[in-house]
């Protein structure tokens, strides 16, 4: 089994535990990489981030217990970085690039696609004409241009949940993903990010946390990402230290079912 897990949160931003504690449950697991992934800052939304001045005691506070605990666990320093984050991801070991928000109405408006099922049905609703696949669209449409926008150097960066979109999306209860519409949005995006040397995560997040039974992407995802020679990196997107390498058994599976090739950093 992996024991790695590079997307993780601590209550320097959503997550529920503190760094010591996630820590600890790292030793308890016999982990041997954990890297802490802090949501960087948005100036819009402040709610589930890191503030400005929290994310200089993030990064001191991990620097510091990479020393501590050099001798137990190899612990890295990273952050999620938003497509609409204002800070740049300078001093990290690695970036995690992800689209949790689009802007509407000439940018007048915004919504987050992972907040709920009702945030995401009343935007589709209000400005897509109730058309998923409009929304959805747009989505891809920042996905595609995530690394462009993020402009981070560093060879370690992961692309995040790439269809995050999706999270409300069990049995096809809002749009049906095998459409020709979606599919497209999709493959274009991951076609795009593909010419970038990027790591691809599955993400067990929403499994985790009860609103899925499966990882994202989806496995027509990752079949293409296999069929396009791309990587992928096991993470539990985890906010409580509880749910550090979540289901890594069978992902670790259905990866090399797929023929992919999973990496650490």
């Amino acid at each position: 089994m992996i024991l790695s897990d590079y997307h993780v949160h601590t209550n320097f931003c959503d997550g529920k535990s503190t760094p010591e504690e996630i820590i600890q449950a790292a030793l308890k697991l016999n982990m041997q990489d954990l890297g802490f992934s802090g949501h960087s800052h948005v100036k819009f939304d402040e709610e589930s981030c890191m503030s400005i001045n929290g994310t200089e005691n993030y990064k001191q506070a991990v620097n510091n217990l990479k020393i501590k605990y050099d001798d137990k666990l190899r612990i890295l320093l990273g952050v999620e970085q938003d497509y609409y984050s204002d800070l740049k991801p300078d001093g990290y070991d690695y970036v995690i690039a992800s689209v949790h928000t689009l802007f509407v109405n000439d940018n007048k408006n915004f919504f987050h696609v992972d907040y709920s099922p009702e945030m995401l049905c009343d935007a589709a609703q209000k400005y897509f004409d109730n058309d998923f696949y409009k929304l959805a669209e747009l989505y891809y449409k920042h996905e595609s241009d995530l690394l462009n926008k993020i402009k981070y150097k560093n060879k370690n960066i992961i692309i995040g949940h790439f269809d995050l979109i999706t999270k409300y999306n069990e049995d096809f209860k809002l749009f049906n993903e095998d459409d020709k519409r979606y599919i497209d949005a999709a493959f274009n995006a991951l076609d795009e990010l593909l010419k970038f040397d990027c790591i691809f995560e599955i993400n067990t997040g929403a499994i985790s946390r009860g609103y899925r039974t499966s990882p994202y992407p989806s496995v027509k995802i990752l079949q293409r990402i296999a069929e396009k020679g791309g990587r992928v990196i096991l993470s539990s997107d985890s906010h409580h230290a509880s749910t550090l390498c979540f289901k890594f058994n069978e992902c670790e599976e259905l990866a090399k079912s797929l023929g992919l090739e999973l990496v650490k950093l």
